[in-house]
This record gives structure tokens, sequence and C-alpha cells, in this order.
């Protein structure tokens, strides 16, 4: 039996504030939050902004985010 993933989500609040510490320092992040209807991983294609809905690519549905986890790009990352 596959194990179930399970996504570490913050508050925004805290992800936010952590995001503000990367951006200042000249890196880049984008949101990622879990659809609440059908448990997707999702993620905002604007960077270094945080919303606080959206609207899932898989099930269509809108999800109010009160939690989320952001991916980071810093300065001088190379890939």
């Amino acid at each position: 039996m596959a194990e179930e993933i399970k996504y570490h989500d913050y508050p925004i609040e805290e992800c936010m504030e952590g995001a503000a510490a990367i951006i200042n320092r000249g890196g880049r992040v984008h949101q990622k939050w879990t659809c609440q209807h059908c448990g997707s991983r999702q993620g905002m294609s604007v960077p270094n902004r945080f919303f606080r809905s959206g609207r899932c690519e898989a099930c269509s549905k809108v999800t109010a985010i009160s939690k989320c986890n952001y991916l980071a790009i810093l300065p001088g990352a190379t890939a």
C-alpha cells in the first residue's frame, strides 16, 4: 500500500514573513498550496506575491488559502 503524501503547509502570515526576508535579499518566491477539495498540490506562477484564494488546476474549485508554503529561488543559485 502506498503511503499518503503529506504536504507541509503553514499559516500564510508565517510564510509571508519568511518570504519577505528572501525577497529582501534579492531572492524570488512562488506560493504553494494544497486544494481543500481534492488535495492536489498547486503553485502560483506570479512571483513574490501571496494570494488568499486560488483555483485548482485539477478540480477547478476555489480554495480559501489560510495555510501554504513557498518555493524559494535564491540569488546566485544555478540549476
